[in-house]
């Protein structure tokens, strides 16, 4: 079964890529492979929002289902940014450095582990070209480190420490980041469905 991924990160793609290792009916695809294709502009105010209205712009455009996965970070002393923007944090065409330089700038006032409690956030939509199929979320808790640690992961990973392990995910083994992430929590609430379309 072919399935596109709704993304051009290429993180993002290869952590997909990892977490669908044991699901070999599954020929996963991403934008990389449609260069022509224009992804719509993301205009929802929470994940969920975003991931359906990617996963239905690319599935109902390229004929092909197609899961679509929106994630970020919220830090509840900043109300909750970046949320949604996470990826443009710092700009349209923001990098991961320069996002990360701007949440620990806006974290500066706030020193304490209590004051730095983070969170990330994953949704995840599979669309059909004609309709939503299935939808999951999840969360994976934890703190904004006080400076970058370790060269693993991408977006903030460098800056979360995930609780119980008190190291960023820019430092864990990528397959420890693999069992505890959001994103592989998602994946994990997802698998039965998936499995359900194995021909």
């Amino acid at each position: 079964m072919k399935l596109l991924l709704a993304s051009h990160n290429f993180g993002k793609v290869k952590e997909f890529k990892e977490l669908f290792k044991a699901l070999d009916f599954i020929e996963l695809m991403s934008l990389n492979d449609f260069p022509s294709y224009l992804p719509p502009e993301e205009t929802g105010v929470t994940f969920k929002e975003n991931a359906v209205l990617k996963a239905q712009h690319a599935a109902n455009a390229l004929n092909v289902w197609t899961l679509a996965d929106d994630s970020g970070l919220s830090v509840p002393i900043l109300e909750n940014r970046p949320g949604v923007y996470s990826a443009r944090y710092s700009g349209i065409d923001a990098t991961d450095q320069e996002n990360c330089n701007q949440l620990l700038t806006e974290l500066l006032p706030y020193p304490t582990s209590e004051q730095r409690v983070a969170y990330y956030e994953c949704c995840l939509v599979i669309c059909s070209p004609t309709e939503v199929k299935k939808c999951v979320e999840a969360c994976c808790a934890g703190e904004i480190a006080l400076a970058a640690k370790g060269n693993h992961g991408f977006g903030y990973d460098p800056l979360f420490i995930k609780n119980e392990y008190g190291k960023t995910f820019g430092e864990l083994d990528p397959s420890v980041k693999k069992r505890v992430s959001h994103r592989a929590k998602a994946v994990e609430k997802l698998i039965p469905f998936l499995e359900s379309l194995r021909e």
